[in-house]
């Protein structure tokens, strides 16, 4: 796979080193057990998988570029580059500047553009109403576009699905840059509808089966659904994506639901099912499914606690925070600031969002257990950070050898 050349800022000399052992030793992949981290009285267990993908490093790469090659030149940003605070404060510092919020929320007008100003699209990818906006004003996207290929491959399979009389249904979440991307470029050649959850999902396959007036769907789905989506004729015949970054484990079971529902409406075989039902499972993000089977491959560790890093409005980090805590009390942060002392932390709902003090999260005892990992746009730097901050609040000091 390629090597990109990312800021040194964002590298760790003492997490590479683990990386490459494991990878050394388990070429296929097919060991997720953890990683022991012996700090005296802690004890840390990294995932097997975790932190920047190959779409992250990819934009960063794009991003500073882009920086050093256009001194002088206005530099924006269509919305955040990643879903990571430290990178996106590192552009800023820059004189890049945000034209939308992360909800696509206007905060400098499309207007204000000018032909000479560079604007990167996001990892994430824009609509392609987005795109045409910006090509009219004269600006050449294709040059600083660092949509993410694999979030480019959904949308290609969306395209050589609806060529084939599939409508689209996307699982993902709704004002999430990369769905609202999806849902824009697979539109554009099928109907198409956005589910956020097997919920969503079982109300939509009552439509399908007829259970469900037609007529409501219109109100469930608002702002959900294509123009011109005719909910009698245009879920007969469907696909199932998804936003890379979603649960692998959700999007399986809301496709698998889906097929079910029409092989019992349709009474389908083996040999009649893609008459109906389109194989897509191979749009879930390679990275997101390592990160998210290698914290499962740690789930069996005897931990007191998990530690979650990464950005607050990070999809993919938030379904990790999801899969520690069925096991154990799970604790979202963005960085080593949020260890605020030995028994003070600054935790992030990964659901609502909402911030909360925890006291006496490290417990009084011997040894400490604790299970770490981090989302695919947090730098392995920060989570060396936090590592050296646990490690500093007894009175040790991380050093290279302790892996």
């Amino acid at each position: 796979m390629k090597q990109f050349t990312i800021p040194n800022i964002y590298r760790s000399n003492f997490i590479s080193r683990i990386k490459e052992s494991r990878k050394a030793a388990d070429k296929l992949k097919k060991d997720f057990s953890p990683t022991l981290v012996n700090l005296g009285p802690i004890n840390i267990y990294l995932a097997r998988h975790f932190g920047f993908c190959y779409g992250v490093e990819n934009a960063i790469e794009i991003a500073f570029n882009t920086i050093e090659q256009n001194p002088g030149k206005r530099i924006f940003l269509l919305s955040e580059m990643i879903h990571n605070p430290q990178v996106n404060k590192d552009l800023i510092e820059r004189g890049v500047q945000f034209l939308q919020d992360t909800y696509g929320k206007q905060i400098i007008p499309f207007e204000s553009l000018q032909p000479d100003d560079v604007v990167i699209i996001p990892a994430f990818g824009t609509t392609l109403e987005i795109e045409a906006l910006l090509k009219a004003k004269g600006i050449a996207i294709e040059k600083y576009n660092t949509t993410c290929p694999f979030v480019e491959k959904v949308w290609n399979r969306s395209e050589q699905i609806a060529s084939k009389g599939y409508s689209i249904v996307v699982h993902g979440k709704p004002k999430h840059e990369e769905t609202r991307a999806t849902f824009s470029h697979a539109s554009a050649n099928t109907p198409t509808v956005i589910v956020n959850d097997m919920a969503e999902t079982i109300e939509l396959a009552k439509f399908m089966t007829g259970e469900n007036n037609p007529e409501d769907f219109y109100t469930v789905f608002k702002g959900k659904y294509s123009e011109g989506f005719n909910v009698s004729t245009d879920l007969q015949k469907i696909g199932v994506v998804n936003q890379t970054t979603q649960l692998a484990s959700d999007t399986q079971a809301i496709s698998d639901y889906l097929k079910s529902v029409l092989i019992n409406h349709y009474q389908l075989t083996s040999d009649t099912v893609a008459n109906h039902f389109a194989d897509t499972r191979d749009t879930l993000c390679y990275a997101t499914n390592d990160n998210q089977s290698a914290v499962k491959g740690m789930l069996d560790t005897a931990a007191d606690l998990a530690i979650v890093i990464g950005g607050h409005n990070s999809s993919n980090s938030s379904h990790l925070v999801e899969l520690c805590e069925a096991k154990y009390p799970t604790y979202f942060i963005d960085g080593p600031d949020k260890l605020i002392d030995k028994d003070n932390l600054l935790h992030c709902n990964w659901q609502t969002k909402e911030f909360s003090h925890i006291k006496d999260y490290l417990p009084k005892k011997e040894t400490i257990n604790i299970v770490m990992t981090s989302g695919a746009s947090c730098p392995d730097a920060v989570v060396e950070q936090v590592i050296r901050k646990l490690g500093m609040f007894y009175g040790i000091e991380l050093n290279e050898a302790q892996n």
